[in-house]
């Protein structure tokens, strides 16, 4: 048996552009299904909001994100958890780095730390805090 995790992002109608923004700076395909769609609602306002996406790539990245359901809260709260992207390739991680750095508030800047050659932290323009670092070498 194998557990594997999924990150999952909640919107309050900003689930598409978020999706095909990590799309863009990881590469990989977009699914998005709207509620509309999915007949998941009759209010012409939510038609067009996602109640299932997630982007995947050949490498294993996978996140997903709906918007949440009408009349449902959404609180994007200020630190309850983080998104953390670990590699083996310092080129990629700082290629996705720079993607998501733009616009984004950076925590603690993509440099050299205790734990590994490269690490960053920062908080994207969609309010999602990503962790990134590059796997130190074997021992």
């Amino acid at each position: 048996m194998s557990i594997e995790t999924t990150t999952h992002l909640n919107f309050d109608g900003q689930a598409r552009e978020a999706l095909d923004f990590y799309a863009a700076v990881f590469g990989g395909e977009v699914v998005a299904v709207t509620y509309g769609a999915m007949g998941a609602t009759e209010e012409p306002d939510w038609a067009d909001r996602i109640v299932f996406g997630q982007v995947t790539t050949d490498a294993g990245f996978r996140i997903m994100a709906f918007d949440v359901w009408p009349h449902q809260t959404w609180d994007q709260g200020t630190n309850a958890f983080y998104v953390f992207v670990h590699g083996d390739d310092a080129a990629e991680i700082e290629r996705a780095w720079a993607a998501l750095s733009e616009g984004a508030e950076v925590r603690q800047p993509l440099a050299p730390s205790a734990w590994a050659p490269l690490a960053g932290q920062l908080r994207d323009r969609f309010g999602v805090v990503w962790a990134l670092d590059v796997a130190a070498p074997a021992a």
